[in-house]
């Protein structure tokens, strides 16, 4: 077992020989929207995610599914599939069944395995004193979706909001490899903060982020000083205790956007300081155009409070 889950990865990583280990993972969501089709898409975006969060290539894929069959027709379930074959076969990958249950609510995800070479495995720990932070993919993504529920969000910043959920973290993690990876994962379901703040645990030096670099969606801040929120938002800010710092400049509502929970957001990696800017040339010339540099990796002060990892400035 070269991976656990010791440091909160987002998936396993198992060595078979010297050239070759598998990567395991699994997710599953509620719908974020009503569009079937397009939940199959983001639910299978979400999932295959965490083996390009590792460094790996997805190969084949399971359907992991909870569908209330007395309350939804059949052609639900099938958009649902639809949706996430779409995917599955944009990774590379190839869907080779699943499982099945009956369940109130309906709930979609996959388990997938993905291939890595044991010497190129990416870890959320790892990151150095002096790398710069590359995040690849806007963030914003909970909050529009609760304000949608209430008619709020503009059809453009809604358009946006689920193309970035939709698409693949393919193209950033193929150009990364051909760099030096100190330490990734994606941002996800703890938000900003919470998978920053699993980096500087693991990596055991301090993360600071700038906070106006950060590609924020369309719309999100204004849905947060309108006063709308997720369910998640006080769970993540809890979590975070007071290892989070905020510059006294940073308004309530900016730093509530750094708890918001995405789903299918993008890769946070760690890289040397004198690759950052052809990183991002990359990431832009292959399409990933959010892609920012958001902030470096420090070493923690010793004027800092000892429990301070993630400081927003």
């Amino acid at each position: 077992m070269l991976v656990g889950f010791e440091n909160s990865d987002d998936a396993g990583v198992y060595q078979i020989n010297e050239d070759t280990a598998v990567v395991v993972t699994a997710d599953f969501i509620t719908p974020p929207v009503d569009d079937p089709e397009i939940f199959g898409e983001i639910a299978a975006a979400n999932a295959i995610s965490d083996v390009y969060a590792m460094g790996g290539i997805p190969l084949t894929c399971l359907n992991l599914v909870c569908f209330p069959s007395k309350k939804l027709s059949s052609d639900v379930l099938q958009g649902i599939i639809r949706g996430a074959l779409k995917k599955i076969r944009e990774s590379g990958a190839v869907m080779v069944g699943g499982h099945t249950v009956d369940d109130e609510e309906p709930k979609f995800g996959l388990a997938v395995t993905g291939l890595v070479h044991p010497d190129k495995v990416w870890r959320n720990g790892g990151a150095l004193p002096g790398d710069k932070l590359i995040l690849s993919k806007p963030i914003g993504s909970g909050v529009l979706l609760n304000a949608n529920l209430k008619k709020l969000v503009s059809e453009g910043a809604l358009e946006n909001c689920l193309f970035s959920m939709r698409e693949l973290n393919a193209k950033a993690a193929e150009v990364l490899a051909d760099f030096t990876v100190h330490a990734a994962t994606d941002v996800t379901g703890f938000g900003m903060a919470g998978h920053g703040l699993e980096m500087a645990r693991a990596s055991g030096f301090a993360l600071e982020i700038a906070f106006d670099r950060l590609p924020i969606m369309d719309e999100a801040l204004q849905m947060y000083k309108k006063g709308i929120t997720t369910g998640s938002n006080a769970s993540n800010r809890k979590a975070a205790g007071n290892q989070v710092e905020f510059a006294s400049a940073l308004d309530k509502t900016s730093a509530e956007l750094m708890f918001d929970p995405q789903t299918s957001g993008g890769l946070l990696v760690a890289v040397p300081p004198d690759q950052c800017e052809a990183v991002l040339t990359r990431l832009h010339q292959a399409g990933v155009s959010s892609a920012c540099c958001i902030g470096q990796v420090k070493r923690r002060s010793t004027g800092s409070p000892p429990t301070t990892l993630l400081s927003f400035i």
